[in-house]
């Protein structure tokens, strides 16, 4: 399509995007009311909400615009997902100049649906307004099952730390884009468009999790939020964490360590839980260590020692991912 999203107009651009949407049987009401209706079989619904600027969080010179919509469906629908709940719906807060192609929104529109589709969600509806900076807003909601949710603070001493879904890839990828390349293709496509495990939440829930989140800021970043809500000491044991050659390759290439991608990467969105030690886990839940009666205050560390390199995602600080 051709133009600007200005010549084409708010309600222009409105039909535009709609009329690219899929729906499921949970959606009552879709796009084109004053608000969505959605099932929710459970009676609670369990609701995530995320903002991604340009400049900060995507380079239109990096990604494309549905690489854009894939990875804001992602982080949001895997918010869903670490709660032990299904991904039903999303909701859409779009920010955008009159200048901008109509193409660029349309393509975010179709990676947003796409992305919904393979954890079995939709998009229900949202707003655009016209604004000097391009700003993607996504509201994710999910249904939780008859199931109890699975938060931060149920992490006890003599659970399992387990992962599953890729740790690193996401950074590495970073590293990778940020000199100037564009391979290996694996590790900058896992920043441009991350592949969570949707279906280990749910499922780690049915097998008695403790405790869980997504990796979005960094393994030990979000282990510390379990740790602290917890109240507890979380070891993980660096061997137990394999590190594809590849990351090792990248590594040495651009001079970092690879486990500090790992362990500090964040925007994988992998998952990563804490469980009793009798359970039985699937061969994708990888153990990487352990929870332990805090020694002092809940911290997480690594093969027993504090991690001191710097590493995580804070949105007011300076690290960067």
């Amino acid at each position: 399509m051709k133009g600007t999203v200005g010549e084409l107009g708010e309600f222009g651009l409105i039909r535009e995007l709609t009329s690219r949407l899929t729906t499921t049987p949970a959606v009552r009401v879709g796009p084109g009311d004053d608000a969505a209706v959605v099932a929710a079989p459970d009676r609670r619904v369990v609701a995530s909400t995320d903002i991604l600027v340009e400049g900060r969080h995507f380079r239109r010179d990096w990604s494309t615009a549905y690489d854009v919509g894939r990875k804001a469906a992602a982080q949001n629908l895997a918010d869903i997902a670490a709660m032990g709940a299904v991904p039903t719906a999303l909701l859409l807060g779009l920010v955008v100049p009159a200048e901008c192609p109509v193409t660029w929104p349309t393509e975010l529109m179709d990676g947003l649906r796409d992305e919904c589709q393979v954890a079995g969600a939709s998009v229900v509806g949202g707003d655009v307004v016209r604004g000097d900076t391009i700003t993607v807003s996504i509201t994710a909601l999910g249904d939780l099952r008859n199931h109890e949710p699975v938060t931060r603070a149920g992490a006890q001493p003599g659970d399992l730390v387990a992962v599953t879904g890729w740790l690193g890839w996401s950074a590495a990828g970073y590293a990778v884009l940020s000199r100037g390349f564009r391979s290996p293709r694996a590790f900058v496509e896992a920043h441009r468009r991350p592949e969570p495990p949707y279906h280990a939440g749910p499922a780690a829930a049915g097998l008695g999790a403790t405790a869980m989140c997504d990796v979005s800021d960094g393994l030990i970043a979000d282990l510390g939020h379990i740790a602290e809500a917890s109240k507890v000491r979380i070891d993980i044991r660096s061997g137990a964490i394999d590190i594809p050659s590849q990351m090792n390759d990248i590594g040495q290439a651009v001079g970092v360590d690879p486990l500090q991608w790992v362990l500090t990467g964040g925007e994988d969105h992998a998952i990563v839980a804490t469980f009793p030690p009798d359970v039985k886990l699937p061969a994708r839940w990888k153990v990487i260590g352990e929870v332990l009666n805090p020694s002092a205050l809940p911290q997480v560390t690594v093969d027993g020692a504090p991690w001191t390199a710097k590493g995580g995602w804070d949105h007011f600080g300076d690290i960067e991912s």
